[in-house]
């Protein structure tokens, strides 16, 4: 490749830096040398909390570099591919097949057909099977892995399942001792969180379920991989933002991880099982690190899926507000707000708040174990609408267990009583918010209560998306997204497959995303994983990873779903160690 085509990389590359603040060089001399990968764009990428988790995790490691590299942006992308151009790591703009790792954090099931993209790019077979000593360790972690790794497993030499708190030192460590590809792999094989795919045989039943999956002989891999994960957020810090960029989907926000985990259990959630037991992060190290990067951001986004968890939440918002930050939560549990909350985020100048209902109706939040009522809902929306916040965003589903025409009218009927409070409180101020909903099809997602369901029969879920957009249409300040069938069909497939999706990801990589025309010209049967009922399955393809969570329990809550029963859960902390004890001693 010209000379002239590397220079348009790193000036490129350069600009980007000096936008930057927080990013570390490191000589590479005598270090294990890890290119990190987002497979999206930069712009999609800087905004990972986990992405630049796992940054900050590798490069406190002395001996240690660890450089960032995205999928180019789509004009470019295609030239780039065409000209071999290799892939180059943002901080000293070396090719990445240069590097010892080539790490994937993955946060979305729509991103790996980019994965495949990125290890073109880098001049690597995307399938482990024809690479060799030559490159990199191909190592793939993040959220979505430890959920179900199999759609990945061919195109992994290494899966990481877990929190990377726990598995980056055991990386590290490993790779200090050899370089030997084998011997690494053997290493890693025994500890805790790491999933070596080449390491088992999977057999399939007649049927073609999975009938097991058996480690070869002679490697020491486990029957199952247990899960990495921390018992104690005591001496850790909080996730939080370490390079602000303007360039990215947040801005220069400053987002940080406040409490991991939700003892709610709603029987579709996979991050509320798979993050247990809830650990809130100390108060103190939090308001530190924001003290910190407060010259750089304005802004602080708190990260969780039960904010409110946290012992400390109202000492974190005042002490947030007094640093002169406006707050961003993400989606808040609607039982845990209070007064107090909502009056602090409408005085840090925030004008929106995000709630959860999934359901219209109490029936059916009842079959999901969403442990609020419509009337704990409405008062909710009017303490939000009376604090002075303005507009609300609201998430629902369809497709859910049991789900009736009856449902889909009670979504309607409480978005309308929402909005009676926002325009009743509105007149005062003398201008009317809006109410955005999302509406999302049941995507039955591994590790949780729903495991073993089919998707919805796409005519039915098309029939509901439309009667919902009548029910919806021309109310006044009210906007609603309504995600059809085809917008989730592959999404499930990957979340439901096995090892033999990979040609369909494959043939999407190449095609452009047409998943449809990707099954078939592969031969996947797309139905068998995403439209059958798996209950009779003895294996599920998600089981090599070793959540911590039995089976029984899960068959439990999916026979109480069906009865329409709720399992309330613990509020305290303590109870929620000792009656889920997840983490294995």
């Amino acid at each position: 490749m010209s000379t002239k085509k590397w220079q348009k990389q790193r000036d490129r590359a350069r600009d980007v830096l000096s936008r930057e603040v927080g990013f570390v060089q490191k000589p590479h001399g005598g270090r294990l040398r890890v290119a990190l990968a987002f497979p999206n764009t930069y712009f999609v990428g800087m905004s990972s909390l986990g992405f630049q988790t796992t940054y900050r995790l590798f490069n406190q490691i002395d001996d240690v570099v660890c450089e960032r590299v995205f999928l180019p942006p789509k004009q470019e992308l295609q030239a780039q591919l065409a000209s071999g151009a290799p892939l180059l790591t943002l901080e000293s703009q070396t090719p990445v097949r240069e590097f010892d790792v080539f790490a994937f954090s993955i946060s979305f099931e729509w991103d790996y057909t980019n994965v495949v993209t990125m290890l073109r790019l880098a001049g690597m077979a995307p399938r482990a099977a024809a690479r060799d000593r030559r490159d990199p360790l191909v190592v793939i972690g993040g959220a979505v892995t430890f959920v179900n790794p199999e759609p990945l497993a061919l195109f992994a030499d290494v899966i990481a399942a877990g929190e990377g708190e726990s598995l980056i030192p055991d990386l590290a460590d490993v790779l200090r001792q050899t370089r030997d590809r084998q011997e690494v792999l053997a290493a890693l094989a025994t500890r805790r969180g790491f999933y070596i795919p080449e390491f088992y045989d999977v057999r399939y039943a007649d049927t073609g379920v999975i009938a097991a999956f058996e480690p070869k002989p002679g490697t020491s891999a486990p029957g199952t991989v247990r899960k990495a994960a921390i018992k104690s957020t005591e001496r850790l810090d909080p996730p939080a933002t370490s390079i602000f960029t303007p360039d990215t989907e947040f801005g220069s926000r400053f987002l940080v991880e406040v409490v991991r985990g939700c003892a709610n259990l709603c029987r579709f959630c996979w991050a509320g099982y798979n993050y247990l037991p809830v650990r809130a992060f100390p108060a103190d190290r939090i308001l530190q690190l924001a003290a910190d990067a407060r010259r750089h951001s304005g802004r602080a986004g708190l990260v969780s899926i039960a904010l409110c968890d946290h012992p400390e939440i109202d000492r974190i918002l005042r002490s947030l507000i007094d640093m002169g930050y406006s707050i961003s939560p993400a989606s808040l549990r609607l039982d845990d707000l209070t007064a107090p909350i909502v009056q602090m985020l409408r005085e840090s100048g925030e004008r929106s708040i995000t709630i959860a209902p999934e359901a219209g109706s109490d029936r059916l939040r009842r079959v999901i174990n969403k442990t609020v009522t419509n009337q704990e809902i409405l008062d909710a929306a009017e303490l939000i609408f009376a604090n002075g916040l303005e507009n609300l965003k609201l998430y629902y589903m369809i497709g859910l267990p049991t789900e009736t025409d009856e449902d889909l009218v009670a979504i309607r009927d409480l978005t309308v009583q929402m909005r009676d409070a926002m325009v009743r409180h509105a007149k005062g101020r003398g201008r009317i918010g809006r109410i955005v909903g999302s509406v999302n099809p049941l995507i039955p997602k591994p590790g949780t209560a729903y495991q073993w369901l089919p998707m919805e029969d796409p005519a039915i879920t098309d029939r509901k998306s439309k009667r919902l957009r009548q029910l919806l249409a021309d109310i006044d300040n009210v906007y609603f997204n309504i995600k059809s069938e085809r917008h989730s069909f592959y999404q499930a497939l990957l979340s439901l497959g096995d090892r033999r999706v990979a040609p369909a990801i494959e043939a999407a990589e190449r095609n452009g995303g047409n998943w449809r025309a990707a099954v078939a010209e592969t031969g996947v049967d797309a139905d068998f994983y995403i439209f059958r009922d798996r209950s009779a399955d003895a294996l599920l393809p998600w089981d090599i990873i070793d959540g911590g969570m039995k089976t029984t329990f899960f068959k439990s809550e999916f026979e109480k779903a069906l009865r329409e029963e709720w399992t309330l859960p613990p509020k305290r902390q303590k109870e929620n160690a000792r009656l889920l004890p997840v983490l294995h001693e």
